[in-house]
């Protein structure tokens, strides 16, 4: 038998005598039959020649070979939503009356709405710091600290979600040139002197200014706006650790751009806004839900009102209590699909900015406060009445009409397992090492 070395497509030839050729045709149309690669091309002076061709048995490497080589593929599930499942679970009966909720909610965020006087406040601030701001992007005049491109509004007062008694707004300044510690320091100096120009010509108080590692804040009598600084995409090659601002705050300050454009088109229904409002005020009294973002929010509460079958704007009840639901069934857990980003790369997930920790503790905490909420413990949740002490509820064992809610204990552990090996020490008869 002689066998030659196969090209690309792995041909092979074989050479047989007469007195086993009845018996080669056999196997060979059995395996044909099974592969569909073979196919004999000539039978003659008592031999038999065949071709054997693709790439034979399944896998990578050629014939008979296994695909150790094969990229492994990481499937992310999302967890488990009633909402988007409701065709496959029909109600059996009709849904509880959640008036009691309902009403809380609302009642809940009246109380975080900023007044008409600190709306008037932040917007008169913001107001004439956009004003000194346009006018050195148009005529910079003598000012040759720096040279700015474009000023944007962000964060939550662009957004109208301004929280009571957090009169701060947000304001992005983009430089031509590159953000040296220098040149802030001086765009700092030159606002405030222009800005105070301003407020005494109106008969207003004098404002301050002081620079951070994000930028500068305009500080004035019952409001303040954060300048965040940041610089063109292509200066971002040319940062330097030691002389510029930090690359990861400026790029957040360029995303931040991003996702206030992203909620002007996609998020402006007040619904969302409301539940926006009731999901920071829940993060930031319960530490379990601290570290996450306000952009994660932003998506969480979208993602709720708007992500239906319907494609319709769920009541603010429902859409609370599926925040939830989502958050306790591993909605920032690792291997989830979570929420993807609109604003950054394909497939990017906006959990992912979070630490295995944080997600561990965030994803226990909800699973406590749905369960406090489930018993009618609503009020507690949403701050409407203290629990014992000031305490946080999440973190305590609370009874709810004979049901026992404890909190959870965290799964993950940061302390790596120790690994068993071969080399054992000798040990004595009491069990110490010899």
């Amino acid at each position: 038998m002689k066998k030659l070395q196969s090209t690309s497509l792995n041909f092979s030839v074989l050479s047989f005598r007469s007195g086993v050729c009845v018996f080669v045709i056999c196997v060979c149309e059995c395996v044909a039959a099974i592969s569909g690669n073979l196919r004999i091309t000539t039978v003659k002076n008592s031999s038999i020649r065949f071709i054997i061709k693709g790439r034979g048995m399944p896998g990578r490497g050629g014939m008979g070979r296994p695909p150790f080589n094969r990229p492994r593929v990481l499937m992310l599930r999302p967890p488990f939503d009633l909402i988007l499942a409701e065709p496959a679970f029909p109600r059996c009966k009709p849904a509880p009356d959640d008036t009691a909720l309902t009403q809380a909610l609302l009642k809940r965020h009246a109380e975080l709405c900023p007044t008409p006087a600190e709306q008037a406040a932040v917007l008169s601030l913001v107001t004439k710091l956009q004003t000194v701001l346009d006018n050195l992007v148009v005529a910079p005049g003598d000012f040759a600290a720096c040279q700015l491109e474009e000023v944007r509004q962000v964060g939550s007062y662009k957004k109208g979600t301004m929280m009571a008694c957090k009169n701060v707004a947000d304001i992005v300044v983009i430089m031509k040139t590159l953000p040296t510690k220098e040149a802030v320091e001086g765009l700092s100096n030159k606002v405030n002197e222009e800005l105070n120009k301003l407020m005494r010509a109106e008969g207003l108080g004098n404002v301050s200014s002081a620079c951070h590692e994000r930028g500068f804040t305009v500080t004035a009598a019952s409001s303040a706006v954060r300048v965040l600084v940041t610089t063109l995409h292509h200066n971002l090659r040319k940062l330097e650790p030691e002389v510029h601002l930090d690359y990861k705050v400026i790029s957040s300050h360029l995303a931040a751009i991003r996702h206030s454009r992203w909620f002007e088109e996609n998020a402006h229904h007040s619904s969302i806004k409301v539940l926006i409002r009731l999901l920071r005020d829940m993060c930031a009294r319960h530490s379990g839900l601290e570290p996450l973002t306000p952009w994660m929010i932003d998506l969480l509460a979208h993602h709720c009102i708007m992500n239906n079958p319907a494609r319709q704007v769920l009541p603010i009840n429902v859409a609370f209590r599926r925040a939830l639901s989502l958050l306790a069934g591993g909605l920032f857990l690792p291997g989830c699909a979570g929420l993807p980003d609109p604003c950054e790369a394909a497939h990017a997930r906006a959990h992912t900015a979070l630490d295995l920790p944080a997600q561990d503790h965030a994803a226990a905490t909800a699973q406590t406060l749905l369960r406090v909420v489930a018993r009618g413990g609503h009020r507690y949740v949403l701050g409407l009445q203290a629990f014992e002490g000031g305490k946080d509820i999440s973190t305590e064992i609370t009874v709810w009409d004979g049901v026992v809610v404890s909190p959870l204990a965290p799964a993950y552990n940061e302390t790596p397992e120790p690994m068993d090996t071969d080399e054992k020490e000798d040990e004595g008869p009491d069990g110490v090492a010899a």
